[in-house]
Parts: C-alpha cells; sequence; structure tokens
C-alpha cells in the first residue's frame, strides 16, 4: 500500500526520543514538505538518560542530576539541527520534557495529564496524518508512546487522522496492512546527513545509528487487536509479575496472582473485565532493577 501526500496532509511525528525523528521518518518529512503539506513534531523527553554515550564524550564515570541536564540540553539542540536539515523550522517542534525511561511510569502514575498533554498538541496541529511508535517496540519508551497516542486519538473531538506506526528496536508483527513510501537517492542521502546532526548519538554508537536509519522507511496500519493475552510467563516468575491495563477509564495494575483473569478454551488468559469504550492495552512487566532497557514482554492491544 503506498501513502499520498498532497498540500493538505498535515503530518504530526511522535518522537519518544531525539533521533527517532530522523531514524523512522526522515524522508517522510521531506515528502510532505514537498508536496507543500505540514509537519510538526511531538518530541517526548531529550533523551538526557543516555549515560555511556555521555561518559564516553565528556570523559566522566559519575553522571548526576546536572550532567544529565546539561547532556538533555545537547540532544535537544541535536534535534533542532536534524529537523533544519529535514526542511522544518524551530517551531515545528514541540518539546514535553518527559523523563527519558519513564514515559511508562508517567503513563501509570497520571494518565490524564498526558492525555491533555496529546490532545492539546491534535487541537493546536489537528493532523490528518499521525505516525507514531509501534506497540511492538521492545524501547518501553516507544511502546507507551503508543499506547498515549491511541488512546488520546480515540477521545480526540477534533477530526479524524489516519495512524501509522513505526518500528525502531525490536521485530515488527505482521498485523495491520503494510504502507510503502517511496522515496529517491537525494531524499535518503538528506535524511542520512539529519542523523549526522545527532553528534552525541554518532560518536559511540555511529554504525548502529546508521543501519536503522538506513533501512526502507515502511509503516503499518492498524492491526486487530487480540482476544487473549498473548504471555504464558513461567510460574517462578509470578510472584515478581505485574499486570498493567491502560484505556479510556484509567490505568488498574495488579501483581499478576491477582488480576482478574481467567482461561479459555484454549488455555489462553482473557481478561474479566467489562467490554471498555475504545481501545485497551495491558502490559506484563517485573518492577525490579535491571540493566537491560528493553522490555521482556511489553504490551499488547486487547
Amino acid at each position: 500500500m503506498s501513502l499520498r501526500l498532497d498540500a493538505q496532509t498535515r503530518l504530526l511525528v511522535i518522537a519518544p526520543h531525539p533521533d527517532d525523528e530522523s531514524i523512522a521518518t526522515g524522508e517522510l518529512i521531506q515528502h510532505v514538505r514537498a508536496a507543500g503539506g505540514a509537519a510538526n513534531i511531538l518530541l517526548l523527553t531529550d533523551g538526557d538518560n543516555n549515560p555511556w554515550p555521555q561518559r564516553w564524550l565528556e570523559r566522566r564515570l559519575r553522571i548526576g542530576a546536572a550532567e544529565r541536564e546539561r547532556w538533555g540540553l545537547r540532544r535537544r539542540g541535536e534535534v533542532e539541527l536534524a529537523l533544519r536539515q529535514l526542511g522544518l523550522p524551530q517551531e515545528a517542534m514541540h518539546a514535553l520534557g518527559l523523563p527519558d525511561m519513564g514515559v511508562t511510569r508517567t503513563l501509570r502514575s497520571d494518565l490524564p495529564g498526558m492525555l491533555r498533554h496529546w490532545t492539546a498538541r491534535l487541537d493546536a496541529f489537528r493532523p490528518n496524518l499521525i505516525v507514531f511508535p509501534a506497540l511492538a517496540d521492545r524501547h518501553p519508551d516507544h511502546s507507551a508512546a503508543h499506547v498515549l497516542t491511541r488512546l488520546a486519538v480515540a477521545q480526540w473531538e477534533g477530526g479524524s487522522s489516519r495512524l501509522l506506526s513505526y518500528l525502531v528496536h525490536g521485530h515488527a508483527e505482521d498485523q495491520g496492512a503494510l504502507v510503502q513510501l517511496e522515496t529517491s537517492a537525494d531524499i535518503h542521502g538528506n535524511k542520512l546527513d539529519a542523523l549526522r546532526q545527532h553528534h552525541s548519538q554518532m560518536a559511540l554508537s555511529g554504525a548502529r545509528m546508521h543501519r536503522l536509519a538506513d533501512r526502507p522507511e515502511h509503516y503499518r496500519e492498524m492491526g486487530i487487536a487480540r482476544q487473549s493475552l498473548p504471555w504464558q510467563p513461567s510460574s517462578v516468575l509470578w510472584p515478581w509479575l505485574k499486570l498493567t491495563v491502560a484505556d479510556r477509564g484509567g490505568v488498574h495494575s495488579w501483581s499478576l496472582g491477582d488480576a482478574p483473569l481467567e482461561r479459555d478454551r484454549a488455555g489462553q488468559y482473557v481478561l474479566r473485565l467489562p467490554a471498555p469504550e475504545g481501545p485497551r492495552f495491558a502490559k506484563l512487566h517485573m518492577d525490579l532493577p535491571s540493566p537491560w532497557i528493553f522490555d521482556r514482554w511489553g504490551w499488547c492491544e486487547l
């Protein structure tokens, strides 16, 4: 499936961190601008919880609050340069300043506040095309951004928008129609030039960043929600596992043993909750410290 763009296109890109806008949508932004359309970026975090590149470039071991703030300002400046390279003015970016590696935590603690941020941007810009992270993305900030975007759009009364998701971390699910973006060598080259504006990330992980951005840009329509939970965790883990559910009614969390679950005929776990108005998402997780940043289970849509 192709993507048709014209002067009426109003693209809103949801970027969890500086550099996601270039990696996932650097070519799309240029195509929208070339067609005469408008584009805005909703930047969720400043990417300040990024210690290893900071240690490498600043030659320091300890990173405190002041150092993290300075690093966030540096990355905010880099994303502004990248957007300029892609043809967007500084005022096209709207930064929320959420905690890096803390979007899920913020969603769980203040879903109404987060949805107000999203609907304010929807009301102000009135997009008809929204591109945002895939639910299957293994980075917790990315998958949480998907949940927040979907819930905000479901309650937004300002119009209708086409929703397309992009994947940066992990492997894509087959659900949802694939939307291809036709491009050119010049546009792709300029996208890579925009990526290079993120000097702090290229210094230590340039090859990986280039590999992510060098992939063809494609997106997926929304897939079909599941009837049952996709996970079958080992019984050994149950004492530490939690289940969080988010929908328009709010956020609810239980230890897995106390969650309102029952098995269906296929032996899969299903929620014993009234059907929601709009989408509902569930996340299986453990609230334990870990050096591993990516989700083991993540979110699913029910």
